[in-house]
């Protein structure tokens, strides 16, 4: 008798040595060796604080059958109820890295969706410690785990529709073809801002200051053109045409001229130089591409209007001719025999 209760306490003590050198060595050598891998880090520091507690409940279900005068059946209830407890401190475990790993994975991708990525997460783990629990406590939970199968296929089919759009917004935030604040232009044609990327639909206002609603998953099965991508900076084109008399070396000269000082006042500062390309004989002109560059789309309608005026009012000082449309027609006379 004296011998198992010397039992039940060496082993006891044991499992609460080894629970707090675990637990010291987690939290002053593993943490200090692994502190270049902040989610490491994040993890081992939200764990450590129920090391010791899983290792003191752990040794008393061990130790507790060596206590004199305890019957089987109370060791039974015992060992079930330290069961359960080391379930509950899982739980309580995967919940708090699965917390830590969804924070610094969604600081800036996933953002918006984090709250609801937080809650199925935790639903899950919930579901499956309430199953673990029920098998501990002897409860047939075969069934209960085919009616949450079959329950989550009716959900599937009930929600096809919202569950698409989620995971296209989870697409959206994960690769990134589009960020807030990115100005994108649709397949037909609509332009905006992109204001909101939520779990459902993308929000894109306008130029007008309309807003724009699309569910996620048209927006990821439709083609469009994304501003800011790669970066913001954006040549703009502007065609020209000028008489067939003109002196092509002059006009080339005047119109960079004008295109440099235009960008300098409009845009500012940016490291490009505009230059104009020669590329067709028309009807009545020869006409060119002036290369301008601006620092993000909207910019262009302002630099494109003073660069009209401003080429228009240069093009009259140097006797350069912007023709109008015109057409020759030879008439060749019939003679009389």
């Amino acid at each position: 008798m004296l011998q198992d209760l010397i039992s039940f306490i060496l082993i006891l003590a044991g499992f609460y040595i080894v629970g707090h050198l675990t637990r010291f060595l987690l939290g002053k050598y593993l943490i200090r060796l692994v502190k270049q891998n902040a989610i490491v880090t994040s993890i081992l520091r939200g764990v450590t604080p129920a090391i010791l507690l899983a290792f003191l409940i752990t040794g008393f279900s061990v130790a507790f059958p060596y206590l004199p005068f305890v019957s089987p059946q109370i060791v039974r209830y015992v060992q079930v109820t330290c069961q359960v407890a080391l379930i509950l401190i899982a739980t309580w475990i995967a919940v708090r890295i699965f917390g830590r790993i969804l924070a610094f994975y969604s600081k800036e991708r996933l953002a918006g969706l984090t709250p609801i990525f937080a809650k199925i997460g935790n639903l899950l783990i919930y579901i499956i410690a309430l199953i673990l629990i029920l098998d501990s406590l002897g409860v047939d939970v075969t069934a209960l785990v085919a009616g949450l199968g079959i329950a989550g296929i009716a959900v599937a089919f009930a929600l096809q529709e919202t569950l698409a759009n989620f995971f296209a917004g989870v697409y959206i935030m994960t690769d990134r073809p589009i960020r807030i604040g990115d100005f994108i232009e649709l397949e037909n044609g609509q332009k905006g801002y992109v204001i909101d990327i939520g779990w459902r639909s993308t929000k894109i206002r306008e130029l007008p200051n309309n807003v724009i609603v699309i569910p996620n998953s048209k927006l990821v099965g439709s083609i469009l053109k994304n501003y800011y991508l790669p970066k913001k900076e954006m040549a703009v084109l502007v065609q020209v045409g000028v008489s067939y008399d003109s002196d092509l070396e002059k006009v080339e000269k005047v119109t960079i001229d004008v295109a440099k000082e235009v960008m300098k006042k409009v845009v500012g500062e940016i490291d490009f130089e505009p230059f104009i390309r020669y590329h067709t004989f028309g009807d009545f002109s020869i006409n060119f591409t002036v290369i301008l560059r601006v620092k993000e789309y909207v910019d262009q309608y302002l630099l494109v209007h003073e660069f009209i005026k401003a080429l228009h009012r240069r093009y009259k000082e140097e006797g350069i001719e912007i023709p109008f449309p015109i057409q020759t027609v030879y008439l060749r006379g019939k003679t009389s025999a």
